[in-house]
């Protein structure tokens, strides 16, 4: 094995609290309707722009939304937040055999730099890759062939890990072994239909299946 990338939200730390509550601020500052947290679960994952543009009908609105967004985001919402269970034991154990790993979300790079600092999971990662604030790379094929293009890894022997749709279809795109975990946000059926190649339901279940690979 190359390499492995793993997706951030959803699959090394669960967001839910900190991305709902801001996008509750982002529609209250503009006299939109409030969901509840359970209702914004889907908004989890997929590039924010793309999120707004749904949800207020109206992309016109997204960028100022998206403002309002990182207003609370950056202040609070990035540390409303929790690593999975398993997560730390699987980086040491990946780490243990050379393997290197890297970060591959769709969220602001300067954001997840400083999520990954703040649970101080920066010492297992030899990289973070994230999207540009003004949304460059937030598409995750496009991420992921930066990504390959400055580690210089080989796609085929590469894995990328990720509870979306976005994950498995941005690495077949690029060629890459495709690992959805199923603890995250995304359904079983969601990942199949995007074409994942595996599947695994909690961390520790990577270990066994690169065993296998």
């Amino acid at each position: 094995m190359t390499a492995i990338f793993f997706d951030l939200d959803g699959t090394l730390t669960d967001p839910k609290e900190g991305i709902t509550k801001s996008i509750q601020y982002a529609l209250r500052e503009l006299d939109r309707e409030v969901l509840s947290g359970d209702d914004l679960e889907w908004c989890i994952g997929p590039p924010l722009k793309q999120s707004f543009d749904q949800l207020l009908g109206n992309p016109s609105l997204s960028d100022d939304a998206i403002a309002l967004y990182r207003r609370r985001f950056s202040a609070k919402g990035l540390y409303e937040n929790a690593v999975y269970p398993e997560i730390e034991l699987l980086l040491t154990e990946l780490r243990e055999k050379n393997i290197p790993l890297y970060v591959a979300t769709s969220k602001p790079e300067i954001y997840a730099i400083q999520i990954v600092e703040h649970f101080k999971l920066d010492k297992f990662f030899e990289r973070i890759f994230g999207s540009e604030l003004d949304g460059k790379r937030s598409n995750k094929a496009e991420l992921l062939e930066y990504a390959l293009s400055e580690t210089g890894c080989c796609p085929s022997k590469s894995l990328m890990i990720g509870d979306r749709k976005h994950d498995a279809m941005g690495a077949q795109h690029n060629g890459m072994i495709s690992v959805g975990v199923t603890y995250g946000y995304g359904t079983a059926s969601e990942l199949k239909t995007a074409g994942v190649q595996h599947l695994i339901d909690k961390p520790l279940d990577l270990l066994d299946l690169m065993a296998s690979l």
